[in-house]
């Protein structure tokens, strides 16, 4: 094989993704109830929500490391290219970077390529999907580059937990204040940035209609949804998942669209009941 995909397990990766041999997941670890939990296939996610349930303190993560990433560069693929969380969210970029300088010290040149999704979850999935799609074409690294950054400015990702208090207590929330309505049972719809940070679209009043608000921002920011997956992903709930890409069908002509269930770091912010959607 000429390619090789890396995708830190932040994004997941379906069984097609995991069958196809040009996919790898770098792990990420958690800290919950004083067990680390490495975010890889041993991923119990039942488990891991017992835990952080009967935890008094908040998990939290670990990036790869640089010379886990140089590991992962060592492959006899010609071409490498890794997929990370957003960087305004996580060290995993700057360690994919890392690992890069520490492959070219010890064994020179390599087409390698690191890209900084901005977005998290399936965000990175479909980034993964199209570095795929234009090697298929037969493109040249420098034109598969080229496309992905493009793809990347316009992709967007919403989402609708039941509670932020994971991020909130691990600063993912910098600059959004801080939300006191619980007791309205008060659900803000929230998105990504172009930078990559999470900001407010909305707010309904409970789960259900914070779905529905976030499908309305998702069909106005649409553009040209015919050429795009349609991604969601869900914590522990199913059904929920099933609704909302129903809902979002019912709306927008899609290229395709598919449902996964979140591996372990978008488990441990999206919390049980959490949906996550990227177009």
């Amino acid at each position: 094989m000429d390619y090789r995909i890396i995708v830190d397990s932040c994004g997941e990766l379906t069984e097609e993704m995991k069958e196809s041999g040009i996919y790898e997941t770098a792990p990420l670890s958690m800290e919950v109830g004083g067990v680390t939990v490495i975010d890889d296939e041993t991923f119990d996610q039942a488990d891991f929500l017992r835990r952080a349930a009967a935890s008094p303190e908040c998990p939290k993560s670990s990036c790869p490391s640089p010379e886990k990433y140089m590991e992962l560069y060592c492959c006899s693929a010609e071409r490498v290219y890794a997929v990370t969380l957003s960087s305004e969210l996580s060290g995993s970029y700057n360690s994919a970077e890392l690992g890069k300088k520490l492959y070219e010290e010890e064994h020179g040149d390599k087409k390698i390529y690191v890209f900084n999704s901005r977005s998290a979850s399936v965000g990175e999935t479909l980034i993964a999907m199209k570095i795929r799609e234009c090697e298929e074409k037969g493109m040249s690294f420098e034109e598969v580059v080229s496309t992905v950054e493009s793809y990347i400015e316009g992709q967007h990702t919403y989402f609708v937990l039941e509670n932020l208090d994971t991020l909130r207590k691990n600063g993912r929330l910098t600059g959004i204040k801080s939300f006191v309505a619980s007791a309205l049972n008060i659900k803000p719809v929230m998105g990504s940035t172009p930078k990559g940070t999470i900001c407010q679209l909305g707010q309904a009043r409970g789960v259900k209609r914070a779905l529905v608000k976030m499908a309305d921002c998702i069909q106005k920011d649409a553009v040209d949804p015919s050429q795009k997956v349609l991604a969601v992903a869900h914590c522990n709930c199913p059904e929920r998942a099933k609704e909302v890409k129903d809902l979002l069908l019912e709306r927008l002509k899609v290229k395709s669209s598919f449902i996964v269930d979140t591996a372990g770091i978008s488990t441990m912010y999206a919390n049980d009941g959490g949906i996550i959607v990227v177009l």
